[in-house]
């Protein structure tokens, strides 16, 4: 016989009903008030010398990279955070001498992109909206999509809304967050709370720290110390222009807003993401490959999870790139364009 709850326990359970309601983000936006980042603080940065090029994305302007042939294969890179396009500056030439045609955006708040000023604005359906029709106003057929960090977190739910745009994906050290059930709508006040209790952090331990302490020193810190984040996330020792150049489109902290908000928003979609993996990706029998990077600890293991549940991950040459840690793109950036090579030329029948 069940034992009868307490008025007590009963107002407690409701009280965490409607927190756990209530926390969940929500999927409607509207385009807040904007700044773009000096064009001389692009100037002079190694190894970008690429045209800028714009196009009006649901009321922000989006700067893009598009170099190679008009009429090559389309090869899609988005970046994540705290990156820009910068991080494909290495890979962009590799891929447009190879006859690819390489689009390499920045995502709203990156970049030479538009920069909304309060965190607040920044929503991720926002970021999938924005992205997505981006693509069509590219007009992009036959593309391969190429995400990493939150470039898949973003690019993954834009091949769900067009995939008549997309022949391929190769995801590298990213994923998709998501959760089902209860733990898709506990998963986003979990997080607030978890961060909420790690207090006021300014700095963070080089030797380790936990996600929750990344948010909350996104949240808090005083600047974003992006040197030390790239050199964090690369094996490669970077030069101190290198560094300077990831740093180029936030001269002032004003210009952060999308840096600071986007750790936050990776628990905010758990239940819709589960929902794309479970109807779309468990479908998706094209082309799909993974190559992450051996030094990556925050995204191991996570590569077998898409080879597991991706129809058009079989058979594929599924690579861990050795010397590549998180910013991948950084630590092997020609050891990785030839397997994007390599992996397109081998798939063309697909088109």
């Amino acid at each position: 016989m069940l034992k009868k709850i307490s008025f007590f326990t009963a107002l407690v359970l409701l009280a965490l009903t409607i927190f756990v309601v209530l926390s969940q983000a929500s999927e409607e936006w509207s385009v807040g008030e904007v700044i773009r980042t000096p064009d001389e603080a692009f100037e002079n940065l190694p190894d970008y010398p690429f045209s800028a090029n714009y196009v009006n994305s649901l009321g922000y302007r989006i700067h893009y990279v598009d170099e190679g042939p008009r009429d090559g294969q389309v090869v899609l890179l988005m970046h994540g955070q705290p990156s820009w396009s910068y991080l494909y500056r290495h890979m962009i030439p590799i891929l447009a001498s190879a006859g690819f045609r390489v689009i390499a955006p920045d995502n709203v708040g990156f970049g030479k992109s538009d920069k909304p000023l309060k965190t607040s604005d920044h929503n991720y359906q926002m970021h999938i909206d924005v992205m997505t029709n981006f693509v069509d106003e590219l007009a992009l057929k036959n593309a391969t999509f190429f995400g990493q960090d939150w470039g898949s977190n973003i690019g993954l739910r834009v091949v769900a809304e067009r995939p008549s745009r997309f022949e391929r994906i190769v995801l590298s050290n990213g994923t998709l967050p998501a959760a089902p059930g209860i733990l898709g709508w506990l998963g986003y006040p979990a997080l607030q709370l978890l961060v909420w209790s790690e207090g006021d952090v300014q700095a963070l331990d080089p030797s380790g720290y936990s996600f929750q302490e990344y948010v909350a020193y996104t949240i808090h810190a005083e600047s974003i110390d992006y040197a030390a984040a790239f050199q964090r996330g690369t094996t490669r020792v970077l030069s101190d222009e290198d560094l300077n150049g990831y740093a180029a489109p936030f001269p002032t902290e004003e210009y952060a807003a999308g840096v600071r908000a986007f750790p936050t928003l990776v628990a905010s979609h758990l239940r819709q993401n589960q929902r794309v993996i479970d109807e779309f990706y468990a479908t998706w029998d094209k082309p799909f490959l993974t190559a992450y990077g051996t030094d990556d600890k925050l995204m191991a293991g996570r590569d077998e999870v898409w080879q597991k549940v991706v129809p058009g991950a079989k058979g594929q040459p599924h690579t861990l790139v050795k010397g590549g840690a998180h910013f991948i793109q950084d630590d092997v950036p020609v050891e990785l364009s030839k397997i994007v090579i390599d992996f397109i030329n081998a798939n063309l029948e697909v088109d």
